[in-house]
């Protein structure tokens, strides 16, 4: 097929087309993580709980997660930039609703309708880059895009913390809405529309992933306050379970299925969508607790919060512009490697520190650890995620590997909610929320250590 970039782009073109699709794609994944260092005023400002101050973040996530699927494959049937654009007004609006947001459902509604909005701007963000771009243009299109993925997680803590206290939390979500606008102009005067295809919504396999992850995540963080033992919990995960299972089997048969099955057939894929889901949940957790930490334990302000992971994102940057070329000379899969087990031994240390401890040892130095980690990690991670598909497939393909993103951060931090609270008993004394850091941070290492031991025993061996 011919794709528009080809027919139309010139290099100049070609550069408005990926800074359009970048940009969008930047500011719902920065959203992930601006929250975070806001996430004290947040509970202090709306009375929440700490059970329903994670379900801020998770009702963001599971349903960012739960529809990227039906996201990606919409795409496919009623024009990707058509889609696009309906996907960053809903994000716009979301983001002007939760900045207006006074009580604790208000700002988890807007949450979950934000989530909509990434939901269908993510998957079709990457697969543009599938349509406008080819080849050699391509590869470093998808660099550009892994490095957003990280970047703006890590960014966004130091835009949130600026925001919480130079004017307000709330200003955090407000700025969206001028970016959301200028991005739906640049995307009609930038992008093409692509053909649509025949076909229909697989509705029944969307309302599966959704309301089958959104059980699970629902049972673990009830789990926190009411135990394991409460049958709201095991109802909870036992539905989320057989919801999971229908999905599959319903993929199995559907003529024009969300999820195809086909796309699992692939060693290389399989293993990077269980990587980043793990990888993701370890980051969703060392975001979360660790703003709380420096700014409940160490007495950091927002902004000094914000600024405390500099050292983090600047190392990130860094290498994440260097990770196209030493792609070029070094396997990806030996990239991942390095870059989990960098992760790894950077949490690790993470997880040592405690009220006591100095900033740049304890905090500073495991940050750029994981920062290089994180800069090595995605680039190879999102290349195996869409390796080898076909063109027919690169909406859903798209699709699920930002879904194993999503979902991994959605899981990932409802285990680690479940895990923390059992120490400190949900208190925010200094000494309570480091003792829910250290679990927490530990659970993440966990995760890690999981995805470094797929990257070796799957992905590092030869490919399909």
């Amino acid at each position: 097929m011919t794709t528009p970039a080809a027919g139309t782009g010139t290099p100049a073109r070609s550069g408005a087309v990926l800074a359009v699709i970048l940009v969008s794609y930047f500011m719902i994944l920065m959203d992930n993580s601006v929250i975070f260092t806001g996430l004290p005023t947040i509970r202090d400002s709306l009375d929440l709980s700490p059970a329903s101050l994670s379900w801020v973040q998770d009702g963001y996530t599971l349903v960012f997660g739960g529809l990227l699927l039906l996201g990606a494959r919409a795409g496919d049937l009623v024009g990707r930039v058509r889609l696009f654009v309906a996907g960053l007004a809903v994000f716009g609006l979301a983001s002007l609703f939760i900045g207006l947001a006074q009580t604790g459902w208000w700002m988890i509604a807007g949450r979950a309708v934000q989530g909509i909005g990434a939901a269908v701007v993510a998957p079709t963000s990457l697969a543009l880059i599938t349509v406008y771009f080819e080849g050699e243009a391509r590869r470093r299109a998808v660099a550009a895009y892994a490095a957003t993925a990280g970047i703006g997680a890590s960014l966004g803590m130091l835009v949130g913390g600026a925001l919480t206290e130079w004017i307000s939390w709330r200003a955090a979500f407000l700025v969206n809405v001028p970016i959301a606008l200028v991005m739906i102009v640049a995307t009609r005067r930038v992008l093409t529309e692509t053909p649509r295809r025949d076909g229909r919504f697989d509705l029944i396999g969307a309302i599966c992933a959704t309301a089958g992850i959104g059980a699970l995540v629902f049972g673990f963080i009830e789990s926190s306050a009411a135990g394991w033992g409460s049958s709201r919990v095991l109802g909870s995960l036992a539905a989320g379970i057989v919801l999971l299972i229908v999905l599959v089997l319903h993929e199995g048969r559907a003529e024009q299925p969300i999820m195809p099955l086909r796309l699992f057939r692939s060693r290389e894929r399989s293993g990077a969508y269980g990587v980043r889901l793990l990888y993701l949940g370890a980051m969703m957790g060392f975001f979360f607790f660790t703003t709380q930490f420096l700014q409940n334990s160490y007495g950091f302000t927002p902004l000094q919060a914000g600024l405390g992971f500099l050292p983090m994102t600047m190392v990130n940057f860094g290498v994440a512009m260097a990770a196209p070329r030493l792609g070029a000379r070094i396997p990806g899969a030996v990239l991942l490697t390095g870059g989990t087990a960098l992760t790894l031994a950077g949490m690790f240390w993470l997880g040592q520190a405690g009220v006591g401890g100095a900033y740049v040892t304890a905090v500073a130095l495991p940050m750029v650890l994981v920062g290089a980690g994180q800069g090595l990690v995605f680039a190879p991670l999102t290349s195996s995620g869409i390796a080898g598909v076909r063109q027919s497939d690169a909406g859903a393909a798209s699709g699920l590997l930002n879904t194993a993103h999503q979902l991994g951060m959605a899981l990932g931090l409802a285990v680690l909610v479940a895990i923390s609270t059992r120490a400190g008993s949900g208190s925010t004394s200094p000494g309570a929320v480091a003792a829910q850091f250290h679990d927490a941070i530990t659970g993440s290492s966990v995760m890690l250590a999981l995805a470094l031991l797929i990257v070796l025993v799957v992905l590092l061996p030869a490919r399909d």
